[in-house]
């Protein structure tokens, strides 16, 4: 297999970056067996905070050995934002949006920084991949059940704090903003979409965030053992289509 770990995490918006929420579930492959709820580190804790979450991001793909890890929520925007506001890479979008959604600084409320931001967008813009899917919505779709954009708007200063981590420069592929081909040996980090895995899986005795972690975890194993990982990871776009998907992101999973 291309992974030696496979890491699917749930993840939430709601509340603080310190805040811990039953919400954030984290679900991981070990040594081929069936994924494993991972606990938060600190001790007596129940749940994970989403600083935790990257934190424990940060230490999986430090390992020497590939890991992949898929987190619910988007990565990006759709172009027509981008055009709006003149980003023309997904490195500049992620600058642009810290600087005016500071969502990962302590005691921080996505709600704090909605009213009169000017780095929005209307509800009906959607990405690429979006329109590719039956049920995701809109990064600016907030306050429905099943939204993603509060969740996006918290974890997006997590990506680039990942991006910048300099125990992390040449070991990790950002896919596809890195480009949909990963090189061999690199560790990867991606969008997923739960919905599109979890029905395959019988959810047993786990909550609904817990299946949706234990699925992704689950899928990406699955694929990575079959080894049609590399078709998920190119899925048949045409050329402009790969220009725009490198800028807006893609779900991995959606062909």
């Amino acid at each position: 297999m291309k992974f030696t770990h496979h890491i699917g995490i749930d993840y939430s918006g709601a509340q603080t970056p310190n805040s811990r929420l039953k919400a954030l579930q984290v679900y991981a492959t070990t040594n081929n067996g069936e994924p494993m709820r991972v606990s938060t580190p600190t001790e007596g804790a129940k749940n994970w905070s989403r600083l935790e979450i990257a934190q424990y991001c940060l230490k999986a793909l430090e390992s020497e050995k590939p890991v992949i890890i898929g987190i619910d929520h988007g990565f990006s925007f759709p172009l027509s934002y981008m055009q709006r506001n003149e980003l023309s890479s997904w490195d500049k979008f992620l600058w642009d949006f810290m600087r005016h959604w500071p969502t990962a600084d302590p005691n921080t409320y996505v709600e704090d920084h909605r009213d009169g931001n000017p780095r929005t967008g209307d509800t009906s813009e959607l990405r690429l991949c979006e329109k590719w899917t039956a049920t995701a919505k809109s990064v600016f779709l907030f306050d429905v059940q099943g939204s993603v954009a509060k969740s996006t708007h918290a974890g997006l200063p997590w990506l680039l704090w990942l991006r910048e981590a300099p125990t992390l420069h040449e070991k990790v592929h950002f896919w596809p903003f890195d480009g949909f081909e990963v090189p061999q040996g690199k560790s990867v980090i991606c969008e997923i979409y739960p919905a599109l895995y979890k029905r395959r899986f019988p959810k047993e005795d786990r909550t609904t965030d817990e299946h949706d972690a234990w699925s992704v975890a689950a899928w990406l194993q699955e694929a990575d053992r079959r080894g049609i990982l590399d078709q998920y990871f190119s899925p048949p776009l045409t050329l402009s289509e790969r220009k725009q998907a490198k800028l807006e992101g893609w779900i991995l999973g959606v062909v």
